[in-house]
């Protein structure tokens, strides 16, 4: 592992520990202003690597920008590896929105309390970033020696769009999650929320809460609270997603460094994103389809990538970039503006 990615890591390391140890100790429900000015932040430290990645490629530190892209076969320069860290950053972000849709179900489904919903969150994207770790490495080994893998994907990405499409809201049920049946199986219940913890020991301790199912378990047996319930469907509901997301960066570069630190930078700030958009998903009516088109066009930009640089030329990635921003913004318009039709109504 080159220094420049163990630095990397290492400063995600000491920004999650900040987050849960000092800006989030306690459990609480961060007023919309705040959590707005705190996704902002996670938004800005993700766009701003942009130009570490810039400085990187361009003086080939630790051999960054050397040999030549899988996707489009060429050597990534200073300004291209920008371009496709911020194009990988924007996608990835951008079909993270679709997360959060499903994650406010999840939350509503096991009642999970406002105030503890962060630190489900928080070790939720700490296992997804370890996840989504593991499945690059195996997508950039698979398309560096088949590259008709992209071809695979890409069709995945398109089957993904229409289903996308056609799937009515609400049609998410967590409770026919397999993991959690399986971990129910296992492992006793509370019927009760105990503070933070995931799990806890039978015992006079919690028993004197009144929570009944851990007065009729036996003394000292380990039990999972309804956080960990949660915790558990939202780590399998990303690994779903993530089959869609990482083969969508595998449309614009192939190149480790960029898919990883796009993808993780992505997925930091959808904790604080979470927390200032929860409220308003609902009014974004037209943002599932702008994410399914901007899905159907990375698979179509992945089937026929040889042909559209031949005809569009190198700075394709740049304009692809301009398209995918295009129809997210349009997506999120075009939703406050059917929103305040009935409003306007309503007042007249």
């Amino acid at each position: 592992m080159s220094w420049l990615l163990g630095l990397f890591i290492a400063g995600v390391v000491v920004l999650l520990v900040l987050d849960l140890g000092f800006v989030h100790r306690e459990a609480q429900v961060l007023p919309l202003r705040q959590a707005l000015v705190r996704a902002a932040v996670w938004v800005g430290l993700g766009l701003s690597f942009a130009l570490v990645v810039f400085l990187a490629y361009a003086h080939h530190w630790t051999g960054l920008g050397a040999t030549p892209d899988p996707v489009d076969g060429l050597v990534n320069t200073g300004a291209s590896a920008m371009v496709k860290y911020l194009t990988g950053y924007v996608v990835e972000e951008s079909l993270s929105v679709d997360n959060l849709f499903v994650m406010a179900v999840i939350f509503s489904y096991f009642r999970v309390p406002p105030a503890l919903q962060h630190r489900v969150l928080f070790w939720g994207i700490l296992g997804a970033i370890v996840m989504r770790g593991g499945m690059i490495g195996l997508g950039v080994a698979l398309i560096t020696r088949f590259r008709w893998v992209l071809y695979v994907f890409g069709g995945l990405l398109i089957i993904t769009a229409i289903r996308m499409l056609r799937m009515k809201a609400g049609h998410t049920d967590p409770g026919r999650n397999a993991m959690v049946r399986l971990a129910r199986r296992i492992f006793p219940v509370t019927a009760d929320f105990h503070g933070k913890r995931f799990v806890i020991r039978a015992g006079p301790r919690y028993a004197a809460s009144g929570d009944e199912a851990v007065m009729r378990a036996k003394r000292g047996l380990v039990m999972l609270t309804p956080l960990a319930i949660a915790l558990i469907t939202i780590e399998t509901t990303d690994l779903l997603f993530a089959l869609d997301s990482i083969p969508a960066i595998f449309a614009i570069t192939a190149d480790p460094f960029i898919v990883f630190t796009s993808n993780v930078c992505a997925v930091m700030g959808l904790r604080s994103l979470y927390s200032a958009l929860a409220h308003l998903l609902n009014r974004f009516r037209f943002l599932n389809v702008a994410l399914a088109i901007v899905l159907m066009l990375v698979g179509l930009k992945m089937l026929a990538s040889a042909w559209l640089v031949a005809r569009v030329g190198h700075g394709f990635t740049f304009y692809f970039l301009g398209v995918v921003v295009l129809v997210l913004g349009a997506g999120i318009i075009l939703s406050m503006v059917v929103d305040r039709h009935p409003r306007r109504r309503a007042r007249g």
